[in-house]
Formats: C-alpha cells, sequence, structure tokens
C-alpha cells in the first residue's frame, strides 16, 4: 500500500472513531478530510478494501460506520434447511448470532454477510441467544446452483438441490413444447447449473441463466456430478500439472536413497480400508530391553517430489484436500502420485519420512527422533484382514508383530481416555456401487481394534510432530479444536435430560467423559453423539497451537496423510527446514506466519466443503438404496430401533445403516395410540401396548423425499418378520 493510502486509511479510521462522529457518505466523507482530486481515488479504494475486511460497515444511505457502534457483526452465514440460520462473527471468541427464516434476505448459506444485533430479541426463539437480522451481503459464497430443470405454463424453472436455497430459480430457456432442447439448455427433468442473476429481494424469486447441462437426473453418474458441481470440486487437472507429474519417475532410483536412512529390512506393514488406492502411512513396533516400546511411524515423503512454488504445489494447495465419494475418488494430486510413487505399496521401494518414538513401559512417551527414509512394506493389510489376525493367536512373524503392535496401541488409548480424551467415535457405513453409480450394499464398518491400532499411531506420531516444531518456534499448520461455549453445552445438556439421564455440569471433562460412557451401546447413543458433536466447536487448522478439546492434547496437527492433505505436506517441509532430518533438500522451506495463517484459512475452508460433499453423496446414495426398495416386489425387512417418541410417531434408526427415520402414527393401524409424555411413550387406547424408547422392530420402507433427505418405514406384519428371520439365519450358515 502507497504511502497516500496508508495516511488516508489512517484519518478515515479516526474519523469513524471520533465520539462526535455522525453517519456520512463518501462525498461528506471526503469533504471532511478535505480529500480532492487523485486522492479521492484513494480513498474510495480504502473504503472498499475497509468494508470487505469488515472493518468498517455500510448503513442505509450509504453511509459508513465503525460495526460495533452500530451492532453490527460480520461474518459467514450458514443455514439450515428449515430457512434459519448462525452468523459465525469474524472475531475469535464472538458467540454465534441467530437469524431468524425471516431476517435472512437473500443471503444464501456460506455468504459473508454484515447483521445487525436486535437490541431485543423475540420471546420463544433460542434462550440467552444473541439474534440479528442480515443487512447487507459482502461476498457471495457462489454464484452458481445446481438443481433439476422444470417448466409450468408460462416459464421455465429450476428447483435447486439443496434445501437451504428455498426459492426456485427462473430461468431464460430454448426449451422445446415436449421438452426437448437446444443447444446446451437441457431437457425437463435434466440437471442444471445455474448462474444467478443480482437477486435483490427475498419476495420476487432469483433469476438466471443455465451455464452447463450435466444430463437427465436418473442417468449413471449424474447424481454425483451434480454434488461435484455444487460443491465446486474440480475434476480435472491443468495440462502443466500433468506434464510435471508425468515427468516424475515411477520407480525409486539409488541417488534419491543417498543420504536417507535405510529401513528396508525392517517388518513395515501397512493397515488400510479394503478399497483404499492411496497408502501413506506404514508402522512398525519394537519391544525394547528396559520393557518399554519403540514405535516407527513412516509416512509418503510427498515433499519430495512435490516442489514448493511449482504447477504441481499451486494445484495441491488449490485443492486442499482429496474427495472421497461413493463411486470416485477426486484427489489432490495426480494418479501418478497419489497411487503412484508416493503410495506405500508392498515389495517396492518408497521414500518416507519416519518418526521414531520411545515409550516407556506405562506407555509414556520418553524421546522421539525424525529422519528421511527408504522404506520396503513386508505387507499391506486391510483392516478386516489385521482384525482377524487379532482375534486369533499369532500363528506367524505378522501376527506376532501386530499382536504387539495392539499391546502398545491399547495402552495408548487407554492412557489417552484416563487424560481426559472424549470418545467420540462413529461406526460408519460404507455405500458400494455397481460400475452404474448404482448402490447395491450398505456396510456399518465399525471402529475396531484395527483401526484403533492405527489411530492411535497417528495420534501419537502427530502430537510428537506438534511438540517439536513448537519447541522449535517454527511457523506451520497446528490442527486445533477449541473449548466449546458453555451456554452450547448447557443446551446440549437440556437435550440430554430429555433421554433420562442424570447429568452434571458438562463444562467439567469429566462430566462429559462419564456421560458418555453411560450411553454407549445404548439405542440413543447415535443421537446423543451427533448432538454433542453439534454443541462443540468445529476443528480446523492454525498457526497457533490452540490445543485440542477432543483429544484432550495441548499440542496437535496433522503430519500422517501428506498424499491427501496440502496441511500435512506443510508440516513435512519445515519439519525439515533446519536440516534435522538430515539433508534438507530443495522440498524443504520456511513459511511467514501470515503465509502460514493464509494457508490455514484456505484449507479450513476445503476441508469442510470436502466433508459437506461427502456426507451430501453419501446420504443421496442411501436414499436411492431405499428409493429401490420401494420399486422392489419383495421389499427388504430391517432391523430398527426406538430414539426417540413424537406425538405424531416414532423416530426409529436403521443401525446396519445408520438412517434415522420416522414410523408415522397414523401407520399404527391396529390400534389408536396416544402419546404419554411423562412417561415418554405411544400407548395403544385398547390393546395398551407401548413403544418406548430402546424398542426393536423389524420395518420395510414406507416412503422416501429425497428433496427433505427423509425417509418414512412402517412396522412389518409378523409374517413378514418371520421371513426375515429365517433369511437372516440362513444368511448367517453361510457366513
Amino acid at each position: 500500500m502507497k504511502d497516500h493510502e496508508v495516511r488516508i486509511r489512517e484519518e478515515l479510521l479516526a474519523l469513524l472513531s471520533r465520539k462526535d462522529y455522525r453517519p456520512l457518505n463518501k462525498d461528506e466523507i471526503a469533504r471532511k478530510l478535505g480529500v480532492t482530486g487523485k486522492t479521492r481515488v484513494a480513498l474510495r479504494k480504502n473504503l472498499r478494501d475497509l468494508e470487505r475486511a469488515g472493518e468498517i460497515a455500510r448503513i442505509r444511505k450509504e453511509r459508513y460506520v465503525l460495526p460495533a457502534e452500530a451492532d453490527l457483526v460480520t461474518g459467514k452465514l450458514s443455514l439450515h434447511p428449515s430457512g434459519y440460520g448462525f452468523l459465525t462473527s469474524e472475531k475469535p471468541g464472538e458467540q454465534d448470532i441467530f437469524i431468524a427464516a425471516e431476517n435472512v434476505g437473500t443471503a444464501m448459506h456460506g455468504d459473508r454477510v454484515v447483521a445487525r444485533i436486535s437490541p431485543e430479541p423475540p420471546s420463544g426463539r433460542i434462550k440467552g441467544r444473541r439474534e440479528g437480522r442480515i443487512i447487507r451481503i459482502l461476498e457471495r459464497a457462489h454464484d452458481t446452483i445446481v438443481g433439476t430443470l422444470q417448466r409450468s405454463r408460462n416459464f421455465y424453472y429450476v428447483v435447486p438441490d439443496d434445501p437451504r436455497f428455498v426459492h426456485d430459480i427462473y430461468v431464460r430457456s430454448d426449451v422445446t413444447g415436449d421438452g426437448s432442447a437446444s443447444g446446451r439448455v437441457g431437457a425437463i427433468g435434466d440437471k442444471v447449473v445455474v448462474r444467478l442473476d443480482d437477486w435483490q429481494s427475498r419476495h420476487v424469486n432469483p433469476e438466471g441463466e443455465i451455464i452447463e447441462v450435466l444430463g437427465p437426473a436418473s442417468a449413471p453418474g449424474i447424481d454425483v456430478l451434480s454434488i461435484v458441481r455444487k460443491y465446486h470440486l474440480p475434476t480435472e487437472f491443468p495440462s502443466e500439472v500433468l506434464e510435471q507429474a508425468k515427468s516424475i519417475p515411477e520407480n525409486v532410483d539409488a541417488r534419491q536413497i543417498s543420504g536417507r536412512e535405510d529401513l528396508r529390512d525392517q517388518f513395515i506393514v501397512t493397515i488400510d480400508p479394503d478399497d483404499a488406492r492411496d497408502f501413506d502411512d506404514a508402522i512398525n513396533v519394537e519391544k525394547l530391553p528396559n520393557g518399554g516400546w519403540q514405535l516407527g511411524v513412516h509416512i509418503a515423503d510427498v515433499a519430495a517430489y512435490v516442489e514448493p512454488g511449482s504447477a504441481l504445489d499451486r494445484e495441491a494447495l488449490r485443492r486442499g484436500n482429496s474427495v472421497y465419494l461413493p463411486d470416485r475418488v477426486i484427489p489432490m494430486l495426480p494418479e501418478r502420485l497419489s497411487n503412484g510413487v508416493c503410495s506405500l505399496k508392498p515389495e517396492v521401494d518408497r521414500l518416507t519420512h519416519s518418526i521414531f518414538i520411545q515409550f516407556d513401559k506405562r506407555g509414556a512417551a520418553r524421546g522421539a527422533r525424525f529422519a528421511r527414509s527408504v522404506i520396503r512394506s513386508a505387507h499391506r493389510l486391510t483392516y478386516k484382514q489385521a482384525y482377524s489376525i487379532l482375534m486369533s493367536p499369532p500363528r506367524d512373524q505378522l501376527g506376532e508383530r501386530l499382536h504387539l503392535a495392539w499391546q502398545l496401541a491399547a495402552l495408548l488409548r487407554r492412557k489417552r481416555f484416563e487424560q481426559g480424551s472424549l470418545d467420540l467415535d462413529f461406526p460408519e457405513v460404507k455405500v458400494w456401487v455397481d460400475a452404474n453409480g448404482k448402490p447395491v450394499r450398505l456396510e456399518r464398518v465399525e471402529n475396531d481394534e484395527s483401526h484403533q491400532l492405527i489411530e492411535e499411531f497417528m495420534l501419537a506420531a502427530n502430537e510428537a510432530v506438534a511438540r517439536e516444531l513448537k519447541k522449535r518456534a517454527i511457523p506451520t499448520i497446528y490442527r486445533v479444536h477449541e473449548n466449546p461455549d458453555p451456554e452450547k453445552l448447557a443446551e446440549y445438556r437440556e437435550f440430554a435430560l430429555n433421554f433420562g439421564y442424570k447429568i452434571g455440569d458438562l463444562t467439567h471433562r469429566a462430566e462429559l467423559q462419564r456421560l458418555l460412557a453411560e450411553i454407549r451401546g445404548k439405542p440413543e447413543e447415535q443421537a446423543l453423539k451427533v448432538g454433542l458433536l453439534k454443541s462443540l466447536k468445529r476443528a480446523r487448522y492454525d498457526p497457533r497451537a490452540l490445543g485440542h478439546y477432543g483429544l484432550a492434547k495441548a499440542n496437535y496437527l496433522h503430519f500422517t496423510s501428506p498424499i491427501r492433505r496440502y496441511a500435512d505436506l506443510v508440516v513435512h517441509r519445515v519439519l525439515g527446514s533446519d536440516g534435522s532430518l538430515g539433508r534438507p533438500g530443495r522440498s524443504s522451506r520456511s513459511y511467514q506466519v501470515a503465509e502460514v495463517t493464509s494457508m490455514a484459512e484456505h484449507l479450513s475452508i476445503t476441508e469442510r466443503n470436502a466433508a459437506d460433499a461427502e456426507m451430501d453423496a453419501t446420504q443421496m446414495k442411501k436414499l436411492e438404496f431405499f428409493q429401490e426398495q420401494l420399486a422392489g416386489r419383495k421389499p427388504q425387512i430391517f432391523s430398527a430401533t426406538v430414539v426417540d417418541i413424537r406425538n405424531y410417531g416414532l423416530m426409529v434408526e436403521l443401525p446396519g445403516a445408520l438412517m434415522t427415520g420416522l414410523i408415522h402414527i397414523s401407520s399404527l393401524s391396529d390400534d389408536f395410540y396416544v402419546f404419554e409424555p411423562a412417561r415418554h411413550q405411544l400407548v395403544g387406547r385398547r390393546s395398551r401396548k407401548r413403544f418406548k424408547v430402546g424398542d426393536d422392530l423389524s420395518v420395510f420402507v414406507a416412503r422416501v423425499d429425497v428433496f427433505k433427505r427423509q425417509v418414512d418405514f412402517a412396522i412389518a406384519p409378523a409374517a413378514e418378520k418371520s421371513k426375515a428371520n429365517r433369511r437372516a439365519k440362513g444368511a448367517a450358515k453361510n457366513l
């Protein structure tokens, strides 16, 4: 910034800070400051930049004020499908602001906005929560919407896929009367991408132009492609990136190995999911003479291939991370690296960063050593294979090594929870799809001993690297999870009390741990854990080591997945920037604090976007799976558990699918059921039959609402239940 621009900026902020200042427009401000001629250009630029940064705000009649003086807050808007939202302030430590649906205006999910705080929030809203009204949109998160093309008698419109966008979008279209299309405009029922025009009034539907036709909504792959476009995920690598990747040799040569610690004779293994394509972490454990252990964690040396500032590096930073969808992976790095020379495949030489951590016999870390290395993995195990070995007596060297590793992992896990770590592990559901992307099977993936073994070793490595870099005071990207707001925990406590638990002050970690232990294995465990996660702050990246609340660790970062996370690649580079990993090489470098801060903010955004896309795509495929049940002549019978009772029906969860749905009270046709709120039960008026939380039921799919992302179930007749039981017994015999 030029000297005269800095001077005007200082004078402008000083003017707006004066106690006798009254809101002025830009012309009045120019006269007040005595700005004329070319200097007015600098003033207008400062006004734009300061408003964009949230340091000043524009109010009615284009007048400028300091946000705090006018009860204004700048931040990012998160909308709920019901229409209301929350504004997260850009000032750290400030409480989120509730935005009622009628106060959202034309703001959309993810927009950067300015809100005015309401002096007296209406009664009946969220207790103790500040409320506000959106008065200005500073930046649109995106200017495109994905949806389905439809027509009425007089116009064409697009129904958005995102339920948080409640308005249909009128589109200019050359669609013909029979639904066919000219050019790229699309046909009725096609998935399309619409670029929005300027939208000023919530009382008028937005308008836009179709810029891409994805294809018929029912065509194979179009549903996931719509998710890709909705979240603006990249699908192709630039040509210069592919050319650079192509120039990288597929095999490791002697020149690259020179100067590295040679671990090729060590018994090192990888353990990953069945369908994993890239393997970036490997482990080995040795028992020490003093009764302790040495843990070796060996991570793919991606930094050896991705030079800072190169085309590969710029594209990896732009993407931020890989995205894993049911029918495809959108990698951070081209396949030649991610599935090739950087992947720790068995029986081939691979370049790695290794960390060796010494633990005493009580599981306390006593030291760590770092090295650039070369390994040759002895085995590539899936989690299922590793679990099978751990559940059986060791029969060979692999079994003995894996059982030894589990002894250490189990000790570290027990010690971690003793130190306050929260048990927030969730089972996951893997959606298996066929070649056309059609969901054919839902598989529940448990967090069993094989997963826990790898989890504990990766946590230990991440913590050790974080301690080392903090000790050296080297700028890097930390993984932080800040302490929750007491008000959010109080709201969660009220929610949990509805399930009959005796709960103390949840700001005390021990009380939260006690609750998590008490709900383990209960029907409502999933609902209560999800509720708790919503009450906690979201983990993010930051240049400061602010600690990790969920893991109860003071220092933590991401080091173990540089193939799929750019933050880990940054950590790899700075860990070797002072030569502590041997010869640094061109791929090592130091970062400035401002540079790290900018990257941390960007990577937090790309990570959230990827997580939302993955969740959205998985949910969509689950709904498609249940839709197939409606189309079949013999509906599948599912096991379900009642997790909540409402006056309008039973909320049930399918443990095998981790899907929650409703059995509407109108479908309980064997009696007239009455809701008893005191006992939280539905009771049949004639039969006195009772439904309560924890009841196990057999259900089938009754209705699927794809737009609202809801599934309704009905209780299976007794005859169908017995058939389902016989089929289940037969299937068990064939296992």
